[in-house]
Parts: structure tokens; C-alpha cells; sequence
């Protein structure tokens, strides 16, 4: 079995930047691909961004686009994700992802770690 755990998460003011870690336990067949979600208050679970282990294939959310970058280092089997000018309402728990694509993870992920926090003050 796969282990995900997330850190980073933490308080930040708008207009801040926080990077969220993500380590896999170990590498598989079905974690060639990871990515990030988020879940606020009230709110359905987002897609963030997803990337591929050979770091050549990226997926962004909408919202995501232009100000959060996710990362991979291969030899320590941990994905980040780079948040810059977050808002408010970028508030939520992230989790972190993983399956056998991009693709996979977008739809369906094999894996999920327990998610952290990260709340944006205005």
C-alpha cells in the first residue's frame, strides 16, 4: 500500500505564498502520476494541478493557472505545489493525489493522503 502525506499547509495573508509537500511512501506502477485537490468548507472537491514522474506533463484547474506551479522530485518520490497571491477563497484542506496518468488522477485517484490545511486571511 501506497502512504501520501502532505505538509506545508499552514496561515498565510492574501497576496502571500505557502509551497505544500507531498511524499509517497514508495514508487509504483499505479503513482507514476501525482497531483493536488482541494476541498473548501460547503464545497465540492476541486482539481488543482497534476504532473507526471518524468515532470513532462502538467494539468492545471482554472483557478490555478498562473499563480500555482507543482513540482516533482524524483529522488525523494515528493510532488510540491508552489501557491503565489493566494486569496481567500483559495482557502481549504489540499490533499494530495496519486494514480497511473495525469489523466487518472484528474478522474480518479488510486491514493489519497489526509490532506492540510491552508487558510488565506484577508
Amino acid at each position: 500500500q501506497v502512504q501520501l502525506v502532505e505538509s506545508g499547509g499552514g496561515l498565510v495573508q492574501a497576496g502571500g505564498s505557502l509551497r505544500l509537500s507531498c511524499a509517497a511512501s514508495k514508487r509504483t506502477f499505479d503513482t507514476a502520476a501525482m497531483g493536488w485537490f482541494r476541498q473548501a468548507p460547503g464545497k465540492e472537491r476541486d482539481f488543482v494541478a497534476a504532473i507526471n514522474w518524468s515532470g513532462d506533463t502538467t494539468y492545471y484547474g482554472d483557478f490555478a493557472k498562473g499563480r500555482f506551479t507543482i513540482s516533482s522530485d524524483n529522488t525523494r518520490n515528493t510532488v510540491y505545489l508552489q501557491m503565489n497571491s493566494l486569496k481567500p477563497e483559495d482557502t481549504a484542506v489540499y490533499y494530495c493525489a496519486a494514480g497511473r496518468s495525469t489523466s487518472a488522477t484528474r478522474r480518479k485517484p488510486d491514493y489519497w493522503g489526509q490532506g492540510t490545511q491552508v487558510t488565506v486571511s484577508s
